[in-house]
């Protein structure tokens, strides 16, 4: 017999007595600059199933989130939990070989992309693109980083001068070496043309960029075969290898950011499994550990040797490699493998991607809908002509009804980003969608959005 669905069950207004209890509580301590999610939403959580999350008044919502894609196996996976548990009662600390590192490292090895048979692994994305990043210098012996418009590789110094918007703005002076070019974020093409017509202009302009700014000292161009952070935008499948070959002209590497990308989320077990490019160096994290911190980076053999990097502890962690760090890894591959959810992936979020696409007929506001599997970016616009976004006063209130509705989903900003765990049912997506158009239906109907 097939085990019930779980949905959504809202019983008490939003947020719930209990969750502003806890919630207030925690804002005595906490500080400020966390997610705007958790701000926005006002809940406290008690648990997780699945692809849903029970706030402490016992509403359960449809998760759309995810943790911003970190929970590829949702929430709660039994098979996770029991390894994690049984782990920490054995080993938790330290780099030593262990049984449960080997299967980490050989399970990882087994579905890299060719030719990446060899990882370092470390605790956090930002870590572990810095890492990249040295291995880079290492191998090519220059210094100088191209990144992308759009582009987030975390917040650490060294990476933030990277971050292709402007979060970065009064953290400067930013380390100099750093140079952004545009993605290829078709929709709102910085040259307004349309692909392919345009002939990768943005490719081209990359060049000239690369010529007339840097000192000639390209180490790597790093960057994300689907951008995450900038609204889940997809580029056309021939624009990534356009890119490799940009930084083979420089001599530099290619530096593939498969954190929001890899494991699945894409329908493919990489992001660049849908153009065929192959990269030199690729950045793992968010969905590899299933909720557990734990981040990559993939090389081959010969690169791994690079000096300073391959070094004795030149790369090491004291947390990368840790066996519970280890024991999720291994546990995560092991999962996506048999229950088949890079398939499910790319099943349920084509069906939701047409969903999707039957609601941009049915609304003024929705301007573009895209994806590829479980990695869906919207849209919203005030206008589809200029394309000028929705304001944010609109964004949020979309935000808010959609979880008194009982989902939760990254719809506070007019670039919406749906990632729900890769265990998603098709009933769990449907529902979701369906929620979705209702509150669209009531910002048509009782808000005036255009001047909003």
């Amino acid at each position: 017999m097939t085990p019930k669905v779980k949905l959504h069950s809202i019983k008490t207004a939003i947020p719930g007595p209990e969750s502003r209890k806890i919630y207030d509580e925690e804002q005595k301590y906490v500080a400020s600059g966390r997610q705007r999610v958790s701000q926005l939403a006002g809940i406290a959580l008690d648990h997780g199933e699945g692809a849903t999350l029970t706030d402490a008044d016992g509403n359960t919502y449809i998760d759309l989130y995810a943790g911003i894609a970190v929970a590829s196996l949702g929430h709660g996976h039994p098979r996770v939990a029991k390894v994690i548990g049984k782990q920490i009662e054995r080993l938790s600390v330290g780099t030593f070989a262990t049984k449960e590192r080997s299967e980490a490292f050989r399970l990882l090895s087994e579905v890299a992309p060719k030719g990446l048979n060899r990882s370092h692994l470390y605790s956090g994305g930002a870590e572990a693109v810095e890492a990249g990043l040295r291995l880079a210098r290492s191998a090519t012996k220059k210094h100088e980083v191209v990144s992308f418009w759009g582009g987030f590789h975390g917040k650490t110094g060294g990476v933030l001068g990277l971050i292709g918007d402007e979060s970065k703005k009064g953290y400067g002076p930013l380390p100099g070496g750093r140079y952004q070019v545009p993605y290829a974020d078709c929709y709102r093409c910085p040259f307004k043309l349309t692909h392919p017509s345009c002939g990768l202009l943005c490719v081209e302009f990359a060049r000239d960029q690369i010529k007339n700014s840097s000192a000639g000292d390209v180490a790597a161009v790093l960057v994300e075969p689907m951008q995450g952070t900038a609204g889940n935008v997809i580029p056309p499948d021939d624009w990534l290898p356009a890119i490799k070959s940009v930084a083979k002209e420089n001599g530099a590497l290619l530096i593939a950011d498969e954190m929001i990308t890899g494991f699945g989320r894409t329908g493919k077990m990489w992001g660049i499994d849908h153009t065929g490019v192959e990269p030199d160096i690729v950045t793992l994290g968010k969905g590899m550990g299933a909720g557990f911190p734990v981040s990559a980076v993939l090389m081959s053999e010969q690169l791994g040797k690079s000096e300073p990097f391959g070094k004795p502890s030149a790369s090491s962690s004291s947390y990368g490699g840790n066996p519970l760090a280890a024991a999720a890894v291994a546990e995560t591959i092991k999962i996506i493998n048999d229950e088949k959810l890079v398939d499910n992936s790319r099943k349920i979020g084509g069906q939701m991607l047409h969903r999707l696409n039957t609601l941009k007929e049915k609304y003024e506001f929705i301007g573009d809908v895209r994806g590829k599997g479980l990695l869906i970016g919207i849209d919203l616009v005030r206008d589809l002509k200029t394309r000028e976004p929705l304001s944010r006063r609109v964004t949020e209130q979309i935000f808010l009804e959609a979880l008194r509705r009982g989902v939760i989903t990254m719809t506070y900003f007019p670039r919406v980003r749906i990632n729900p765990p890769l265990v998603i049912s098709e009933e769990q997506a449907e529902t979701g969608v369906a929620i979705l158009d209702e509150v669209f239906t009531h910002v048509r109907d009782h808000l005036d959005w255009r001047a909003a």
